[in-house]
């Protein structure tokens, strides 16, 4: 018997009996990841009407973890563009994105942002893919807050699937840094 068992105030026969839970740290730090994530809404075009009503009672995107609206980039995991993005907005949602803290993920909402929607301009980005990484895209123009809430489904089950360890691992070797044996 080991000394802490011993020395518990738990009688011996009772500490056989207490429940306990096996499970990996990627699991933890997944699960906690994935339920509180906090957007930074870029809205330039009417997904964000749509969006305005998605935070409303009645659809509840706060069940997802997502109350938390945060209008600077260094209090946000979760970048929503909604809208059209032009040339000249580039740059500045470039920027936005860099500022976010890792781990960070991008919803692409509604046919502007996603393709660049209607609008065959010279001035139009054709899909915001081509300035950030996009991990879930909302199709539609504009598109209902049903496909919001899926959209934060899918977008958990991928932040569900990731390896905190193995995206540690990459960050000290990309530093050059002695790696953990």
């Amino acid at each position: 018997m080991s000394a802490e068992i011993e020395n518990s105030p738990v009688p011996q026969q009772e500490a056989a009996t207490l429940p306990f839970l096996t499970t990996s740290l990627d699991a933890v730090i997944n699960w906690g990841r994935s339920n509180s994530l906090w957007p930074f809404p870029f809205a330039t075009a009417c997904c964000a009407i749509e969006f305005m009503s998605l935070m409303s009672a009645r659809y509840d995107f706060a069940r997802f973890g997502t109350e938390f609206m945060r209008f600077t980039p260094r209090q946000s995991d979760l970048l929503m563009i909604m809208g059209t993005v032009t040339y000249k907005q580039a740059p500045i949602l470039r920027r936005i994105y860099e500022q976010m803290s890792a781990p960070r993920w991008v919803i692409a909402v509604g046919a502007c942002a996603s393709s660049g929607g209607f609008y065959d301009s010279y001035c139009t980005v054709p899909g915001i893919d081509h300035i950030i990484p996009v991990d879930v895209f909302i199709a539609g123009c504009p598109p209902r807050p049903e496909a919001y809430i899926e959209a934060a489904v899918q977008l958990q089950e991928k932040i569900k699937d990731e390896s905190f360890l193995t995206e540690r691992l990459a960050r000290l070797r990309d530093r050059g840094e002695d790696l953990p044996s």
